[in-house]
């Protein structure tokens, strides 16, 4: 598991100096960087003053989640390959043409929504023969006959990143946004005269270096945090993704899986289930990036996030798919999908989702054994106060282990449960301004209960939340916010207007 986070943009010098002052550290003699040695090495040498520099770069690159120094120093040169600059999606282009590519294509960034779109759109309108002389805009708008011409005059132009993002064509067209009602036929003949002149159906580019790379599909599928206003899906995804993938692009899409889990709708995993997705070695992206996960373990953390949010037909689609829907989870994922050695049915028990607990029940899966601080919190998500009671007049010390386990658990079951939920965890002493996370059930220092509700213009339960104790002025750990700030954001004037007169002012 990786010790430390992969800074962006990483650079082989700064790996290198870090080895060298880790190897400097420990013929020191200084406790925490032998302790780093102990620790990583599997054979670290006896004499703490002889330490090689090869050593060193071992645990450097053990740190950060890397198995030797030379798959560090290759993932180094994938950055340098494949690395993509997102600063570039903020500068404005002189050229027409590459002003076009600029707005036209979803970046995954803040910038990216409908009026940036609408701009490409008014930009071609004003310049139709913008696409006449740029492969890069006349793939970003689908025009396969300046596509052709281009490229027979030029076939190299296939695989040239260019234009104002350095983007090969195949790419600007699949992240292409611009015209949310462009007909199939000249995309789908775009993106085939592309494949057919040597386009890599694999192509990716990883976004400030950061190592999960975004693909053809990521573009293809869309969606993300932002939610589909913003990153929506391409308009022909299915079409287009179904063309990548019969071109080889490898379904396992750690990226494109991402995007898509936070709605239910399972139309992106059943078209990459046709194409094998949980099989195979990884494709091209997981020989580059040996720390990208296995295909087996994306899909086991598709499942814990559907388990965790109530996705009950997305447990049967991985289940269907051979997915393991009883063993505990021992890899470690994202910080929402700790190896915390929980199954599926405990979480789906813990967290009041009786219809995926049903259906793994029904599907063998053994329940865990007596756990009375599960089960007192299993209790309290049912919105069950005679259970919660029962269970803590029986098991004294159940809420006290809760409560360890779970520290920031009150924000979760704010964003996420009944407001009963929030008011029985309240009543076993869980802090009501404790800090945690709305978006999965995993601990982190995030924002409050109440933010949760004034975000979201839950106004009965910002004031039970207020009622319980809950403090106006707590700013959350991400963006410096009050609850107010959280409701002014949001556009939930409700909750804001109960806020306003009982939070300071900036």
């Amino acid at each position: 598991m990786p010790t430390r986070g992969m800074p962006e943009r990483p650079d082989l010098q700064h790996f290198r100096r870090q080895a060298r002052t880790l190897q400097r550290a420990v013929r020191a003699g200084e406790a925490d960087a032998v302790a780093r040695i102990a620790r990583l090495h599997p054979a670290p040498p006896a004499e703490a003053a002889a330490l090689p520099l090869s050593a060193a770069q071992l645990v450097v690159a053990r740190e950060y989640g890397f198995a030797s120094w030379p798959r560090l120093t290759r993932y180094v040169r994938t950055v340098a390959e494949h690395g993509w600059d997102t600063g570039l999606r903020a500068v404005p282009a002189q050229h027409p043409a590459d002003e076009f590519c600029r707005l036209a294509c979803l970046t995954y960034g803040r910038e990216d929504g409908p009026e940036r779109w609408a701009a490409a759109r008014e930009l071609l309108g004003r310049h139709p023969g913008l696409t006449a002389g740029s492969i890069w805009a006349a793939a970003a708008a689908a025009r396969p006959d300046d596509v052709g011409r281009l490229l027979a005059a030029r076939p190299g132009l296939v695989s040239q990143p260019g234009g104002p993002l350095g983007w090969r064509p195949l790419f600007g067209l699949v992240y292409s946004r611009h015209d949310p009602g462009i007909a199939a036929e000249p995309v789908l003949r775009t993106a085939r005269l592309l494949l057919d002149a040597g386009a890599d159906a694999n192509d990716g580019y990883l976004f400030d270096g950061l190592p999960m790379p975004f693909t053809l599909l990521t573009g293809v599928f869309g969606a993300g945090e932002l939610g589909r206003a913003h990153q929506p899906p391409h308009p022909h995804w299915r079409a287009l993704g179904r063309l990548l993938l019969d071109a080889g692009a490898d379904p396992n899409d750690g990226q494109a899986l991402y995007n898509r889990m936070f709605e239910p709708d399972d139309s992106h995993l059943e078209l990459l289930f046709e194409h094998g997705l949980g099989t195979g070695d990884g494709g091209p992206w997981k020989a580059r990036i040996d720390t990208l996960p296995t295909p087996a373990q994306l899909l086991r953390v598709q499942l814990r996030w559907a388990v965790t949010h109530h996705q009950a037909a997305r447990v049967r689609l991985l289940d269907r798919h051979g997915v393991d829907i009883a063993a505990p989870f021992t890899d470690d994922g994202p910080p929402w999908a700790p190896a915390d050695g929980r199954t599926p049915l405990e979480l789906a028990e813990l967290y009041g989702d009786a219809t995926i607990a049903g259906y793994l029940r029904e599907r063998g899966v053994p329940r865990p054994g007596p756990d009375p601080a599960h089960d007192l919190v299993a209790a309290a998500f049912r919105a069950d106060p005679g259970a919660v009671a029962r269970v803590a007049a029986e098991h004294p010390g159940a809420a006290a282990e809760a409560r360890r386990r779970h520290p920031g658990l009150l924000v979760w079951a704010a964003a996420r449960a009944s407001a009963e939920t929030v008011a029985l965890l309240a009543g076993l002493g869980f802090d009501v301004n404790a800090y945690g996370r709305g978006d999965a059930p995993a601990e982190g220092a995030w924002e409050t209960a109440l933010h949760h509700a004034a975000g979201n213009g839950d106004t009965a339960l910002a004031r039970r939340l207020l009622d319980l104790g809950a403090d106006p002025d707590r700013r959350d750990q991400r963006f410096g916010a009050t609850p107010l700030g959280w409701a002014r954001h949001f556009d939930q004037r409700s909750t804001a207007e109960l806020l306003e007169p009982l939070t300071a002012p900036d």
